[in-house]
């Protein structure tokens, strides 16, 4: 938050007029949002998948025995949504719930080796062309910038929401 507070070209000032259109978080989650829509659009037509349950299947493909609370935390997404997400992956037989014997609290998860693997075997070749078409409206310095600044406004948040829940504000 200093290095904000030291340019003020980013700074608002407190008599400043709130324009949601330039709001960071707002247009960031317009970005995400339009990136998902135009890549769920596959996935719900050819799997009847939500954009919770692909991104539970995509987590669990890469990480293979996460239990669902571990989902949570690599997806950012609430204990509830998950659940859902969950629930209905197993019953459609994209998920399986494995056993732990050190563990019996403990059920990770992955993904079937037969039906979600073919699902993942269709969408993630899709959603890779996707991130190229989109990236090619970038240079080569434009993308390298871009992962440095989403590295530093990831940290810069993830350190202010750490203070937040310090002190118990929200």
């Amino acid at each position: 938050m200093a290095e904000i507070e030291k340019n003020s070209s980013i700074s608002p000032n407190p008599g400043d007029e709130f324009e949601l259109e330039h709001f960071l978080p707002y247009r960031l989650s317009q970005l995400s949002n339009t990136v998902s829509q135009g890549i769920a659009q596959f996935y719900q037509q050819q799997h009847g998948l939500t954009v919770p349950e692909w991104r539970v299947m995509v987590v669990l493909g890469r990480y293979p025995g996460l239990t669902a609370s571990q989902v949570c935390e690599r997806t950012v997404m609430d204990k509830v949504t998950v659940s859902r997400a969950v629930k209905v992956l197993l019953e459609k037989k994209y998920l399986q719930r494995l056993s732990d014997s050190s563990d019996r609290r403990r059920r990770p998860l992955r993904v079937s080796s037969d039906r979600g693997q073919k699902v993942l075997d269709d969408v993630i070749p899709f959603a890779l062309g996707y991130q190229h078409a989109l990236l090619r409206s970038l240079t080569t310095e434009d993308f390298s910038t871009l992962e440095s600044l989403m590295e530093k406004l990831l940290a810069a948040a993830k350190q202010l929401n750490e203070g937040s829940s310090n002190t118990g504000e929200k």
